[in-house]
């Protein structure tokens, strides 16, 4: 269980949407530093948050952000792209998958030291999008389904350095990202970044934040994939421990 009081924050993506809803929550809930990772320049009246320059696309910048930063407790991958497709054209794939995949790995890798060091948390924003895609934006379901695949291995992996992953299995948000997808009641990002915290401190390993995404916890967690990936990760543990006998 990982409160945010008195912690020390990265948000990627931190200027709008839930990103800035999520930055805003944090100062909330009595962080000492949020970080704001934005790929353009941007200014905020509370003396906790620093902006940090940070194009998840762009491994220098991620380079340099981590030393930036140096310490932190919560790393909230927020940044993600998406854009309408129909999976013709593979330079599309490559772009969702540049952002919405690596450029969450990219960065959990240039922060896991620090991760490590403080037993913290990373939490990742997803979709629901991985458990089914949407056909018109298939790239970017399976960028996500792939993130979300990332995030179950790493929380096998991670579990006995003390470092919680959390996957965020959002549904549709008011934000600009969700322009055009007018077919059902969109969650205001606010409400979003509550859950998303709250479910952090709870210590749930998926977080499902708005009413879109809340019907499918209970089948989820109790589900056979859930089931799976818990398997998973204590035949991991069992081999790795035999190793080192």
């Amino acid at each position: 269980m990982h409160t945010i009081t008195g912690k020390t924050v990265l948000v990627t993506g931190a200027n709008r949407g839930i990103g800035r809803a999520l930055l805003e929550e944090a100062l909330n809930r009595g962080a000492k530093r949020v970080y704001a990772g934005t790929r353009q320049p941007f200014d905020h009246p509370d003396g906790r948050v620093t902006a940090v320059t940070l194009d998840v696309t762009d491994a220098e910048q991620i380079a340099q952000a981590a030393k930036t930063v140096g310490e932190l407790d919560v790393l909230v991958n927020n940044a993600g792209q998406v854009t309408f497709d129909d999976l013709s054209d593979r330079a599309v794939l490559e772009k969702m998958f540049a952002v919405n995949f690596f450029g969450v790995y990219d960065t959990i890798q240039a922060f896991l030291p620090a991760l490590i060091r403080s037993q913290g948390a990373i939490v990742n924003n997803i979709s629901v999008n991985a458990f089914a895609p949407f056909p018109l934006v298939s790239s970017y379901s399976a960028a996500k389904a792939a993130a979300f695949n990332l995030s179950q291995s790493l929380r096998g992996l991670l579990a006995g350095k003390g470092v919680g992953v959390h996957a965020v299995m959002t549904g549709l948000v008011d934000t600009d990202m969700t322009k055009g997808f007018d077919v059902m009641a969109k969650a205001a990002p606010e409400h979003v970044a509550k859950n998303v915290y709250d479910g952090l401190e709870k210590g749930e390993e998926e977080i499902f934040p708005d009413a879109m995404a809340e019907p499918l916890a209970d089948s989820w967690r109790s589900g056979g994939g859930k089931n799976l990936e818990r398997q998973y990760a204590q035949m991991a543990a069992q081999i790795a421990a035999a190793q080192s006998a």
